[in-house]
């Protein structure tokens, strides 16, 4: 079983771009707080996350850096063979569904997860 749920706020603005036959692919990077974090280090783990089709273009359109998202997928290792000739390792979580929480930092945003822990 390959399933991953994540929610975080985006590290940076969407990224859209085409595959030569024209299929939409979007991808993103997200911020997933940690639970348990050692004092002095890194409070969160950065995703790369991957979009396909109608679904990466929504998010193009409605999410940016900062807004709180919720993704389910799976994930996702490949490779390639960089220019010096040594064999390169992406892990991705390539998204099932995104799920738009909340906005940046706004006050609808904090109404919305008033409850929950929100990671940042």
């Amino acid at each position: 079983m390959n399933n991953v749920t994540l929610v975080g706020r985006l590290a940076k603005d969407v990224m859209l771009r085409f595959t030569k036959s024209g299929k939409p692919v979007a991808t993103f990077d997200l911020a997933v707080k940690r639970r348990f974090a050692r004092e002095g280090e890194p409070q969160a783990d950065f995703f790369p996350i991957v979009v396909w089709g109608a679904q990466g273009e929504s998010c193009n359109e409605h999410i940016a850096k900062g807004h709180l998202v919720g993704v389910k997928g799976r994930l996702q290792v490949r490779s390639y063979d960089a220019k010096d000739g040594s064999k390169r390792y992406i892990t991705e979580i390539v998204a099932e569904d995104v799920d738009f929480l909340a906005a940046a930092g706004g006050r609808e945003a904090r109404e919305e997860v008033e409850d929950e822990e929100v990671p940042f």
